[in-house]
């Protein structure tokens, strides 16, 4: 089966992105792919070029022919001149100014931070809950007290209705 490796059109009309994919070279631009391996966000300052680079490889490797275009982002990434043994696999990709790994990890802590108060919120939920819970149940217990009691009162006036009526039978027989 010959593999190509190229872009599928995403979006709206005049906002386009594209999955860079590889498919067999029989079917339609946008139709079934064998594996999606990266992103390309052309309206975005810098473009956004996404590729995970060992996929990219393996299909290089296995003989998928890239289109024009995905040539030319795997040369901005760097994955064509490693898989040529070429020099410059660093690639010329440009990144976004606020993407520093001081902004990337400030946005991690809020995230943690605010899934720590979501995780003490439910925690206390929790356990107002189970109070609420145990409230009754200790209740419970109080109210079936006098239950078990009163059980045993019918049967002491059992038994002293049964003395009093062998009493009654002992008088009849005298």
């Amino acid at each position: 089966m010959a593999t190509k490796i190229r872009l599928k059109r995403l979006g709206k009309i005049r906002a386009p992105y594209y999955r860079v994919v590889v498919a067999d070279s029989r079917t339609k631009r946008d139709g079934r792919v064998i594996e999606e391996i990266g992103k390309y966000h052309p309206t975005e300052e810098p473009s956004l070029i996404d590729i995970k680079s060992d996929r990219a490889q393996y299909w290089l490797g296995v003989g998928a022919q890239p289109t024009e275009q995905v040539l030319v982002l795997l040369k901005v990434t760097g994955d064509w001149q490693k898989f040529k043994g070429l020099p410059g696999s660093e690639g010329t990709l440009r990144v976004k100014a606020g993407t520093d790994a001081k902004v990337a990890a400030a946005a991690v802590e809020a995230v943690a931070a605010d899934a720590e108060k979501v995780k003490a919120k439910a925690a206390e939920k929790k356990a107002s809950a189970k109070a609420a819970a145990e409230v009754p149940a200790a209740e419970a217990p109080a109210a079936e007290a006098p239950e078990a009691e009163a059980p045993e009162a019918p049967a002491e006036e059992t038994a002293a209705a049964v003395s009093t009526a062998d009493a009654a039978a002992e008088d009849e027989q005298a």
